[in-house]
């Protein structure tokens, strides 16, 4: 029977059927497991159909779901206050809508209103969503910095204003700076700490503001509560999602109190339909707080270091192997490109048929591996038997 349903994301179908989930596991329609290594969209934080979130969306569509633009609610106030503290914006404000994409769309928005400069700044490499300006990312509002030219730097003082390639970025124009802190659409590529510093210290020094994105990257997904966290910078505003909503579709913007103290004195308004949603932040509530009380985040970093040595050790052993990245549970292998060595589509779908849903990137010719931060030491170890005796010579 032909599908009714528009598969349009630009992934080809794998003619797998998936009935139910729980933690790590899928279970298709004829009864076979597969490890997820990918937690869905990577948005299974948790781990699928996680007993605490159940209970929670429960016990909140007893009270409502949705209310609108004139009223409030005290889960809103909740979700607002527990992401504030942990993005370390206390004293701020918070908006939650219903998509990353539309999240970071909106901290443009804001950033751009606010600063009253005519670009953004973001890195050649980096995603910031699907549609509207951080998704077309056009010369006339965006400037992209190649920060691939950097890695081969000879530089002893690092990153600097006096850097002939920073010189040349028009700052007294720029009103933020929109760090996508990893995930360099899809690749898993981290920029470097001097490099996002120095960036960060320009656009300030002429008056912008820090953007954090961390739809993939944030909620220990990196071993650290924010992607940002390994930079030693703390943004003026973050977008989150993904993680927040555990497939839950939730997404929110963090603003400090001085960006909503400019964004009062201009006439900024945006108005959704699912803006502020009790069910949505009370799922972001229960989220942070299980990431807190399930120490999950400390769990990712000590996990995910023994995953990326066993990925390292794979390396050694296998020529085709051309690198490992990654930190925390966002890791990558990537292997060699040249015609015949290896064929990553039968990889792929040799891990599909040993029970292993991963990620692919035909582009970079990688695999990903972000799977729920509860992934267990012996699947890992299953996955990495299964990739050794795919990858052999």
């Amino acid at each position: 029977m032909e599908s009714n349903v528009l598969r349009c994301s630009g992934y080809p179908q794998s003619g797998i059927e998936i009935q139910r989930a729980s933690d790590c596991a899928l279970v298709t329609a004829d009864g076979r497991e597969l490890i997820d290594f990918e937690a869905g969209v990577w948005c299974a934080a948790l781990g699928h159909n996680h007993p605490g979130i159940r209970a929670t969306i429960d016990a909140q569509l007893d009270r409502m779901s949705h209310i609108g633009y004139r009223v409030s609610n005290t889960t809103q106030e909740a979700a607002a206050s527990a992401l504030l503290e942990v993005c370390g914006l206390r004293d701020g404000k918070a908006v939650f809508l219903s998509s990353g994409s539309e999240a970071v769309e909106f901290a443009s928005q804001v950033a751009r209103v606010v600063s009253a400069k005519p670009y953004l700044l973001s890195l050649q490499e980096s995603y910031l969503g699907a549609y509207g300006s951080v998704g077309g990312k056009k010369p006339e509002e965006w400037v992209l910095f190649d920060r691939l030219n950097c890695e081969s730097c000879a530089s002893d003082s690092g990153c600097t204003s006096d850097c002939p390639s920073l010189s040349m970025l028009p700052f007294d124009k720029i009103g933020a700076f929109v760090l996508e802190a990893g995930s360099s659409g899809g690749f898993i590529r981290f920029p470097r700490s001097d490099l996002v510093r120095a960036l960060c210290e320009q656009v300030r020094a002429h008056g912008g503001l820090v953007v954090a994105n961390e739809i993939t990257t944030g909620f220990g997904r990196t071993g650290e509560w924010f992607g940002f966290n390994h930079f030693g910078i703390q943004p003026d505003i973050i977008a989150v999602g993904k993680g927040l909503g555990n497939g839950h579709p939730v997404s929110a913007i963090a603003l400090s109190r001085n960006v909503v103290s400019a964004l009062s004195r201009t006439d900024f308004h945006y108005a959704q339909s699912h803006q502020n949603d009790p069910l949505g932040c009370a799922i972001a509530v229960e989220v942070i707080r299980t990431l807190r009380e399930e120490k999950l985040i400390e769990r990712a970093r000590e996990v995910g270091s023994a995953f990326r040595e066993r990925l390292e050790q794979l390396r050694e052993g296998h020529d085709c192997v051309a690198d490992v990245r990654g930190r925390g549970l966002l890791l990558a292998i990537e292997f060699d490109r040249t015609p015949g060595v290896l064929d990553l589509d039968a990889v792929f779908s040799g891990l599909l048929d040993a029970g292993f849903l991963v990620g692919y990137k035909p582009a970079g010719h990688l695999l990903r591996f972000l799977p729920p931060l509860t992934i267990s030491n012996q699947n890992i170890e299953r996955l990495i038997e299964a990739l050794s005796n795919l990858v052999k010579p």
